[in-house]
């Protein structure tokens, strides 16, 4: 009877790393949550924490005692909160299609933009910016629809190469996805070495090393946020799917499940993600490839705790980032991806090393 009521042990420890990772993925939801407070008040204009959620509460309809400028109100409310959401969503997007597509390609060194994506957004603003493509009928959202379809139509293109050999594999989706990105930006650069216009292709590279600054109130942060939230979840929902195919296509066979179409099915939304992401700060590296490593190193490799950890760690990470894109340089703002990159690539040879010294 006593051992009836015992509870069962654990000898692999299963459920205590479980209760670990659950614990640690709420502490960086609840960094997230300050961190985006604390980002808003940085700036060439600092604002106090306090005043930034006493001026967000307000624009949410809560009853809250005016006691800032009008100044104040729309620098916090008009350009900076924007842009803190789109670095948040763009940064838990990159970082969740990195995790989904290391274990759709079996690649640890995989990222985003192997799909050409990066290639693709470039091509579609640089048409924008240059060319003036789509502005007749756009306005200004033509920078951004157009790198979106770039993005989405380069992804595309590297599915139905990848497809036209049969089985769609993880080395002939990278393959394709190399060939493919490095024939868009070859169209990028002859697009920029063939304009007239020095302040147009000073946009494109900006624009292409990556900025949060086209950030405001429109439709296509919420086309950012609701890609990035349906990616997350659905990724999430097909955890199982994701560690059956990191195992590799004869565990995923033996599950009954088709690696195939699982990872064209995949490919898609996760395509859709970084075509948003992209397409909506240009190209930012190193997120993608470095976050999810980190996020493996907290709550493990399991896709169920590792995909959200992954898109909480991308937000504060980029959220950071851009701070530093902001001040280093006051009042010059430094591109994003100069950031990412100095920061990701010693974590990225340091990872070769670890590898290459197994």
């Amino acid at each position: 009877m006593t051992a009836l009521l015992t509870p069962r042990a654990d000898p692999l420890g299963v459920r205590a790393r479980s209760r670990a990772a659950g614990g640690r993925i709420l502490v960086l939801a609840l960094l997230l949550v300050l961190s985006a407070i604390v980002c808003v008040g940085i700036g060439p204009l600092v604002i106090a924490p306090g005043t930034v959620l006493a001026v967000v509460l307000h624009h949410l309809g809560l009853p809250v005692p005016v006691t800032w400028s009008p100044a104040q109100d729309s620098i916090v409310w008009d350009v900076r909160v924007p842009r803190v959401l789109l670095g948040a969503a763009v940064g838990a997007g990159l970082a969740v299609s990195g995790a989904a597509l290391q274990a759709m390609v079996r690649n640890l060194l995989a990222d985003p933009y192997v799909l050409g994506v990066s290639g693709g957004a470039s091509t579609g603003a640089a048409a924008a910016i240059l060319l003036g493509a789509g502005s007749a009928v756009l306005g200004q959202y033509a920078q951004s629809v157009l790198a979106f379809a770039g993005a989405l139509g380069s992804a595309l293109l590297v599915l139905a190469i990848s497809r036209a050999g049969g089985v769609v594999t993880s080395l002939r989706l990278l393959i394709a996805g190399v060939a493919v990105g490095y024939a868009l930006s070859a169209v990028t650069n002859l697009m920029i070495f063939s304009s007239d216009s020095a302040e147009g292709s000073r946009s494109v590279m900006f624009w292409m090393l990556g900025s949060l600054a086209l950030a405001r109130w429109d439709a296509f942060l919420l086309v950012v946020a609701v890609a990035v939230a349906g990616a997350s979840l659905a990724l999430t929902a097909c955890s199982g799917v994701l560690d059956a195919l990191g195992a590799g296509d004869e565990t995923a066979t033996a599950l009954g499940i088709d690696a195939a179409r699982a990872r064209i099915a995949l490919l898609i939304g996760v395509s859709l993600c970084t075509a948003a992401a992209v397409a909506a700060s240009g190209s930012i590296g190193f997120v993608g490839l470095v976050v999810p490593h980190l996020a493996r190193r907290l709550v493990g490799a399991a896709h169920a705790r590792l995909v959200p950890a992954a898109a909480l760690l991308g937000a504060l990470f980029l959220l950071w980032a851009d701070v530093l894109s902001r001040v280093v340089l006051q009042p010059r703002e430094l591109p994003i991806g100069v950031i990412t990159a100095i920061i990701g690539a010693p974590f990225l040879l340091a990872l070769v090393r670890r590898h290459l010294a197994r």
